[in-house]
């Protein structure tokens, strides 16, 4: 039973960490990252923060986790808590863009 154990605590922390290499490892361009950037100053700055610096009571998106794309999205085109959706505003290039400003921008 320990093998068993064992070996699903070796499969689950492998998963882990190949989701969150993964996502370390995606290619954004130059201009994907300064588009997401000038999405962010333009509409999320003002709670999130210039250049997610110094968040008003807003999420640190400095910290948001690599691995979750899809929340990412999902809350920005929904919204959370306070934070409203932007999906009428924001296509998903626009979104995909922000992500890749958020992920990687300011850590290059």
């Amino acid at each position: 039973m320990t093998g068993i154990k064992t070996g699903i605590s070796l499969a689950v922390a492998v998963a882990l960490w190949s989701a969150t290499a993964a996502a370390q490892d995606q290619s954004f361009s130059p201009q994907q990252i300064a588009t997401g950037a000038e999405i962010f100053a333009r509409n999320c700055s003002p709670c999130h923060g210039a250049r997610m610096q110094d968040p008003e009571g807003a999420f640190d998106l400095r910290k948001f986790p690599p691995g979750e794309h899809d929340r990412f999205v999902r809350s920005v085109t929904n919204g959370k808590s306070q934070m409203p959706a932007w999906g009428d505003l924001l296509k998903g290039d626009d979104i995909e863009a922000l992500w890749a400003y958020v992920t990687i921008g300011e850590k290059k």
